[in-house]
């Protein structure tokens, strides 16, 4: 009897953690890490060659480019503080572990804290990012040729994990991730970055995972943008673009290039549901170059604070947002488990506070508060293989902590 019943046991042990394993993996948490504090690097003015660790309460000051080689790793602790002049850059050919708390973050920001003052993550060839609670400030600075750069490049099939962060007044793309990454992009607040140009989260290339969480605002291109490369259609991008709260993005390209909440083409696949899509210059948009027979959406609450609105490009030319959500030049529909506003005030999100911004040029200050209140539409209306709530402020506790 006592073998069958350690027989029993071992089944139902073995059970359990196949079950376990078989969960969708969305939240991660690293209150539990500690960042080593050997090799600690000597706070002041740092350049050149870098690896260690960025100390607990210690202020650096980024003078020129600095460069972590392949092999090498910089970790920053949670209250690390990096200030960065002379319009620098930080280039990761190693491993980059930013990794603060919610009371604790970890701060990168120009020595003038105006947009478009530092070079940013240029990470075309690192071997690992992990960005947790830390602010990224005014990045875009300009390269040899006069063209803003990216805040956060990768060009490698490595894992990304960017949760629970903050990153304003960017120049361009805020995100930009090819070549087979593998993303987790959690709970992050984006906030008027992109000048004329750029996408809040740019994934390309046979990129896969999740975007969930995430509050994207006032960006000058779309929300979130899905692509496969057109000459290598293989392997495809695939993401879940998932309770994501979107808010007055697109608008700074004008009609000939509008800006999206969402977009899917060349041959990407996205699975788009339970977000909530307010004063984009578009809202869904799946165009015909897309996999669109492999790409799934619905559950998505659109809503505009305005009838209409005058391009910022051709201000002769009056841009009725509603017209928009799922543009007339993408293959996308409206869902019967969409909430879709027929006028102002109908499927109204509730947020606890917005101004009603359609349009802001870069470095727009966001004192806008996108908790939803107590009676919104937006409560237990999700497709509940994500969230039974939309949003990136959910009732459950795993929304978006900022």
């Amino acid at each position: 009897m006592k073998v069958k019943y350690i027989f029993m046991l071992a089944v139902g042990f073995i059970a359990t953690a196949t079950l376990n394993s078989c969960k969708k993996a969305e939240l991660t948490t690293f209150t539990q890490i500690k960042i080593p504090t050997s090799s600690p690097i000597q706070p002041g003015n740092i350049s050149g060659f870098v690896k260690g660790t960025l100390v607990t309460g210690e202020t650096y000051t980024i003078t020129a480019d600095v460069t972590v080689k392949k092999g090498d790793t910089l970790y920053a602790q949670p209250g690390a503080n990096v200030i960065v002049k002379n319009n620098s850059q930080v280039n990761i050919q190693g491993v980059l572990k930013l990794v603060g708390t919610k009371d604790q973050p970890v701060y990168f920001n120009s020595d003038s804290n105006k947009p478009g003052t530092w070079g940013g993550f240029q990470c075309d060839t690192a071997q690992a990012i992990t960005i947790i609670w830390t602010h990224v400030d005014n990045t875009g600075g300009p390269d040899a040729s006069g063209s803003a750069r990216g805040t956060l490049k990768v060009k490698a099939a490595i894992n990304v994990d960017i949760e629970d962060s903050w990153f304003t007044n960017g120049q361009d793309d805020l995100m930009a991730l090819s070549n087979g990454a593998k993303v987790t992009i959690l709970r992050n607040t984006i906030s008027s970055s992109g000048s004329t140009d750029g996408e809040g989260i740019n994934l390309k290339t046979g990129v896969t995972g999740t975007v969930a969480y995430n509050v994207i605002f006032s960006q000058a291109g779309s929300g979130v943008k899905l692509e496969t490369s057109s000459s290598k259609p293989f392997p495809q991008t695939e993401v879940n673009v998932y309770n994501n709260t979107l808010v007055s993005n697109g608008w700074r390209r004008g009609s000939a290039e509008p800006g999206r909440a969402v977009s899917v083409g060349v041959n990407a696949i996205g699975h788009i549901f339970n977000n909530i899509i307010v004063n984009d210059y578009h809202g869904i948009e799946l165009f015909d170059d897309g996999d669109i027979a492999h790409t799934t959406y619905g559950n998505n609450l659109f809503y505009a604070t305005v009838d209409t609105y005058a391009d910022l490009v051709d201000p002769t030319l009056k841009i009725n947002i509603r017209d928009g959500f799922y543009p007339p030049s993408g293959l996308g529909k409206p869902q019967p488990t969409d909430l879709i506003s027929k006028k102002i005030g109908d499927k109204d999100p509730m947020f606890v506070k917005f101004d009603g911004t359609v349009a802001a040029p870069n470095g727009f200050p966001n004192t806008n508060d996108f908790h939803l209140q107590s009676t919104s539409p937006a409560f237990s209306a999700g497709n509940t293989q994500y969230n039974l709530d939309l949003g990136a402020y959910t009732s459950d506790g795993k929304g978006n902590k900022h």
